[in-house]
């Protein structure tokens, strides 16, 4: 395949190993790893689209045979799960034929799912049908529980080489911003405004003093993106990365958000 993202259908750079890897394989439930705004969605569309309509696929924005399913809340990570009510709905649609060829199901933030919901999806992974398959998405195999992994192929994904991000932009900022990430690299250009005041608000963060600190983080990190904004402005700071680091995994393992973010107001401070 092309090395250029203008040829790749389905809005996708770069990852071109794994496009050509992807309609040979058989298992029916892969784990799309890496980090956030690599692409893993993106491909896991294409992925669906092609075994219905073959690779590479037309560019579609919809399609019956697929079905997307993730977490209804987008805020700090200690505060989201993906619970059993929105992983039901997989069962009765595995349990009807496909319209095409083959039912594909998208499962993001897997590792958000609560033991509910991962027991009610065990028993699919272990019994699929013939026509179905199901990407899990999430940012590596060791955030999934065990029992989840075990039944899983990962397709690892790793950061978009800069030179590939540079046809979009050769703002180094958003460079810095984006690191290796094109989805977030898009947003931040189709919402240029957004993104300014959100790197503003990064900077007064650590510019402020820890207990107005504290409420600045709580406002910048409501969202997936103000990680990445104090990422771009700490990145000649390995202490600080180490600290916002070790907040993002604290967050991972539904450390009590509160105290998560009063740690990190302190270990901010110059």
């Amino acid at each position: 395949m092309s090395g250029s993202t203008r040829a790749l259908p389905g809005g996708i750079i770069g990852h071109e190993a794994i496009l050509d890897l992807l309609p040979r394989l058989k298992a029916h439930t892969l784990l799309f790893s890496g980090p956030e705004g690599v692409g893993r969605r993106t491909v896991a569309r294409w992925y669906a689209l092609g075994l219905n309509r073959g690779f590479p696929p037309p560019p579609l924005a919809e399609h019956p045979d697929l079905l997307e399913i993730g977490p209804k809340e987008r805020g700090l990570r200690g505060e989201r799960e993906v619970r059993l009510e929105e992983v039901e709905p997989l069962f009765a649609w595995f349990a009807t034929h496909p319209r095409e060829r083959v039912k594909v199901a998208i499962l993001d933030a897997a590792h958000l799912l609560t033991e509910a919901a991962a027991n009610a999806l065990l028993k699919l992974l272990e019994e699929p049908p013939s026509y179905g398959r199901l990407v899990l998405v999430a940012p590596s195999r060791d955030t999934l529980l065990p029992t989840l992994a075990s039944r899983a192929l990962e397709v690892p994904f790793g950061p978009v080489p800069e030179e590939k991000l540079r046809l979009l932009t050769e703002d180094p900022g958003l460079l810095a911003y984006a690191a290796g990430a094109p989805g977030r690299l898009l947003r931040a250009l189709a919402e240029p405004e957004a993104h300014r005041a959100r790197m503003q608000r990064a900077w007064e963060a650590l510019r402020a003093p820890p207990l107005a600190r504290l409420g600045l983080l709580k406002e910048l990190l409501s969202e997936e993106e103000g990680f990445f904004a104090l990422y771009a402005l700490l990145r000649e700071n390995p202490r600080a990365l180490l600290a916002l680091e070790s907040a993002r995994e604290a967050l991972e393992g539904y450390v009590n958000p509160d105290l998560v973010l009063a740690r990190l107001a302190l270990d901010l401070e110059a």
